[in-house]
C-alpha cells in the first residue's frame, strides 16, 4: 500500500494546485482506474481525516476498510495523510492529486472534506467520491457514507448508567459541532433513561475553527481527569485521537473509559490502558470504505446517501472486554434498548 507522509503531502498538494489551475473542470481530465496505463488493478485512495492513520480510532477504521479490499479485492491502495492546520484549498489539492492519479473512487475522511469534494467532484465526473459523516454536499458522483452516532451512543449511555457507582459520568466531545453533538445527544439520553437521577458531565475540547480536539491527546487526557475530580467514574469520549488522552486519564485513576468509532479495546496502541476500557461504540467506517470500493469495482458505484444504522450493525456497542460480557445486567439493558430503538420504540435525538 502507497502512503502519502503528512511532509510528502505537502509537496504533493504544492504541485497538484498548480495542476488544477489549468483543470478548468472538464471532464476530459477526468483519470478514471480503468484508463491508467501500466497497470490492471484497480487504485482507490483515501485522505485521512485531523489526526491521521494512528489514532486508534475514526481514522484506523477506514483504513482497515481499505487493507480489507486490498485483500480481498485485489485492489491498489493509497492514503494521504493531513497537515496540521490545513485550508480547504489544501484538501483540495490532495483530493486533486489523487483522482488525478487514476484513484477511483477516493474517499475523503470527515465532514471537513465536505467544501473540497463539492468542487473536485465536478472536475472528474466519471471518479466516485466518498465522503464519510457528510450529507451537505450531493453530486451523482458522490456517496455520502453517514451513520446514526446517536443510537449507539445510547446504547453506551445505558451501560454507562448501569456500570457508575458514583452516579456521574462523563462526556467529552472533540469540538462543538454538529456531527460530535449527536454522540453527546445519544449518550446523555441513554443515561437519563437509564438511571433519571445520573449527572452527565460534558465537556468539548475545542471550538471551531480550531479542531484540535480531534488531535491532541493532552486535551482530553485533562479533561477527563477534571471529570474524574467532579466524581465521573465512566467517561465517553468522541474525539478522535485526543480521545485516547481521556482513556489513559481513566484508567490510570481506576475509572472506566468508554471507546468510540473503533472497538478500542482492541487497538495495540492502547494495550497498556485496555482493561479499563469497558466498551465502545463502534461505528462500521471500514464496512463503508470497503463497500464502496467494491461497488466502484463492480461497476456500480454507490451513490448519494449511504446510511448505516443499528438495525444493520452500522452502529453498536462492542463487547470485547471480559469484564463486560460478565455483567450481565448491563448486557441485558443494552440489549433490550438496541431492540426497542430498532423497533421504533425509542427515538433517539440528534441534538441535545
Amino acid at each position: 500500500m502507497r502512503r502519502i507522509t503528512r511532509i510528502t503531502t505537502v509537496g504533493i498538494a504544492t504541485a497538484a494546485l498548480a495542476l488544477s489551475a489549468t483543470a478548468c473542470g472538464k471532464s476530459s481530465n477526468d483519470t478514471s482506474s480503468s484508463s491508467t496505463s501500466g497497470s490492471t488493478a484497480t487504485k482507490v485512495a483515501i485522505a485521512y481525516d485531523i489526526g491521521g492513520r494512528g489514532d486508534q480510532s475514526f481514522n484506523d477504521a477506514a483504513y482497515a476498510g481499505l487493507k480489507k479490499a486490498e485483500d480481498e479485492l485485489g485492489v491498489k491502495g493509497a492514503e494521504a495523510e493531513p497537515s496540521q492546520g490545513e485550508s480547504d484549498a489544501d484538501k483540495v489539492a490532495r483530493l486533486t492529486s489523487l483522482a488525478r492519479a487514476g484513484n477511483n473512487p477516493v474517499i475523503g475522511v470527515g465532514f471537513s472534506y465536505a467544501p473540497a469534494i463539492a468542487k473536485v467532484a465536478k472536475s472528474f465526473p466519471k471518479t466516485t467520491f466518498g465522503l464519510i459523516d457528510d450529507t451537505s454536499v450531493t453530486a451523482p458522483n458522490i456517496a455520502n457514507l453517514v451513520f446514526n452516532e446517536e443510537q449507539g451512543s445510547y446504547l453506551a449511555g445505558v451501560a454507562a448508567a448501569k456500570t457508575s457507582k458514583t452516579g456521574t459520568v462523563g462526556f467529552i466531545g472533540g469540538v462543538e459541532v454538529p456531527l460530535i453533538k449527536k454522540f453527546e445527544a445519544g449518550f446523555t439520553q441513554g443515561v437519563k433513561d437509564t438511571n433519571p437521577k445520573a449527572k452527565v458531565l460534558t465537556q468539548y475540547l475545542t471550538q471551531p475553527p480550531n479542531f484540535d480536539g480531534f488531535s491532541k491527546p493532552d486535551l482530553g487526557k485533562a479533561a477527563a481527569q477534571g471529570q474524574i475530580d467532579k466524581g465521573a467514574d465512566v467517561i465517553y469520549a468522541a474525539a478522535g485521537l485526543a480521545g485516547s488522552g481521556s482513556i489513559e486519564a481513566a484508567a490510570t485513576a481506576g475509572k472506566w473509559a468508554v471507546g468510540v468509532d473503533s472497538d478500542q479495546y482492541n487497538q495495540a496502541g492502547l494495550a497498556k490502558y485496555k482493561d479499563h476500557i469497558l466498551t465502545s461504540v463502534t461505528k462500521n467506517v471500514s464496512g463503508s470504505v470497503f463497500n464502496l470500493i467494491k461497488s466502484v469495482k463492480d461497476g456500480k458505484p454507490e451513490s448519494g446517501e449511504v446510511r448505516y444504522g443499528l438495525a444493520t450493525d452500522g452502529v453498536g456497542l462492542a463487547d470485547s472486554n471480559p469484564a463486560y460480557k460478565k455483567m450481565t445486567d448491563v448486557i441485558a439493558a443494552v440489549d433490550a434498548a438496541k431492540k426497542n430503538i430498532v423497533d421504533g420504540k425509542i427515538t433517539v435525538k440528534t441534538a441535545p
